[in-house]
């Protein structure tokens, strides 16, 4: 009987990540200081400068564990093996800010307040651990070539099974999620600091509605 095919999915701690924001934040205030207008005359530009040096940004990565299953068989049958293995996968999603232009972002003054909208976070490739993989092989005798052929299948499986997974919805969220924290915290420390005091920043993705989540 074929395992079960079945995906752990493990957050990652938040610590690092809120590390990760504040050093996204400050990295932001020191792109401007460097680049940003001399004036506050133009949020946006002061926005978009902020954005400078980011380019590619890691949001949000999932661990996961793909449980997989291969099969072989060699001389007409006699010799049958099969392998069960659970391969550590990590997945990263990114946010390519070098598509956020000024047609991206909306300044009203009255109410200081900045509307961003994002272009769609993406998926990465799964990035497998096999140094960290379980195996469970059966068979009389398993041949070398056998073991390389279990080995590459189960490699295949594994690494399609994380991608399936990554797409989910709620994986998809908690990665939008920690990318709407992300650029708030990158764009509100470089308007304060240019003086236009506290702000409101809303984030967005193509195809939603304004929101202050």
């Amino acid at each position: 009987m074929e395992p079960r095919r079945l995906t752990v999915v493990r957050e990652t701690a938040r610590l690092p990540w809120t590390l990760a924001i504040a050093a996204l934040a400050i990295s932001g205030w020191m792109a401007w200081e460097k680049f940003g207008p001399q004036d506050i005359g133009d949020p946006i530009a002061t926005s978009l400068a902020a954005f400078e040096r980011q380019n590619r940004l890691t949001v949000f990565s999932a661990q996961l564990a793909p449980v997989v299953s291969a099969s072989d068989e060699r001389i007409g049958g006699l010799l049958q093996s099969r392998q069960v293995a659970v391969i550590p996968a990590r997945v990263d999603y990114t946010l390519d800010l070098s598509k956020v232009g000024r047609d991206r972002l909306n300044w009203d003054a009255a109410g200081k307040r900045l509307d961003v909208r994002l272009p769609p976070v993406t998926v990465g490739k799964p990035n497998l651990n096999e140094a960290n993989a379980q195996y469970l092989r059966e068979g009389v005798f398993i041949t070398r070539e056998a073991q390389a052929k279990l080995n590459r299948d189960n490699t295949l499986l594994a690494e399609r099974q994380a991608q399936t997974a990554a797409t989910n919805p709620q994986l998809l969220d908690l990665a939008r999620s920690a990318a709407r924290d992300a650029v708030r915290q990158n764009l509100a420390i470089p308007l304060e600091v240019a003086g236009y005091g506290p702000v409101t920043v809303t984030v967005r993705f193509d195809g939603e509605q304004v929101s202050d989540r």
